[in-house]
Formats: structure tokens, sequence, C-alpha cells
């Protein structure tokens, strides 16, 4: 666990014994475990608002390049007309 020994845990949870008590520690894991749980969600809802960002790029662009696509056609539709109308002239 990030090049962490099991003897320098020991060491630390000892420490950690020594400073905050024996009566404080469930207090302090819990607290702990709540701020890993907020950590893990705000990160979840990052990387949900990301991809749906992505997705709604993704789909406006198909829209955009649909749109486009009809615009195309109606000009296309516009010159045939304006050149039959040019031969009739």
């Amino acid at each position: 666990m990030l090049f962490i020994s099991g003897a320098e845990l020991v060491f630390v949870f000892f420490i950690v014994l020594l400073v905050f008590g024996a009566d404080r520690i469930p207090s302090l894991a819990k607290t702990l475990a709540k701020g890993m749980t907020q950590v893990r969600q705000a990160s979840r809802d990052i990387k949900n608002e990301i991809q749906n960002t992505i997705d709604v790029e993704e789909s406006t662009k198909s829209i955009t390049q649909g749109i486009e696509k009809e615009v195309d056609k109606v000009k296309k539709d516009f010159d045939e007309i304006e050149d039959s109308v040019k031969r009739d002239l």
C-alpha cells in the first residue's frame, strides 16, 4: 500500500494512539471515512458532469451536421430552379 511496510503502519498507528488516545480513535476513523466518502462522491460527480458535457457536445454536433445537410439540399434545389428560370428567359 503506497510503499509502506507493515512495521511502518504499526508505528504510525502507535503514534496516533499516543497523540489522540484510545477513546478518540473511533471518532477520528469515522470522520476520516466520511471525508473519503465525500471525496469519492465529488470525484464521481465531476466525472459524470464531464461525461454529460461530452455527450451534449456530440449530440449538438450531429444536429448541426443534419442542419447543414438540409441547407445544402435547399441550396442545390434553388440552384436548379435558378438554372431553369435562366434557360426560360
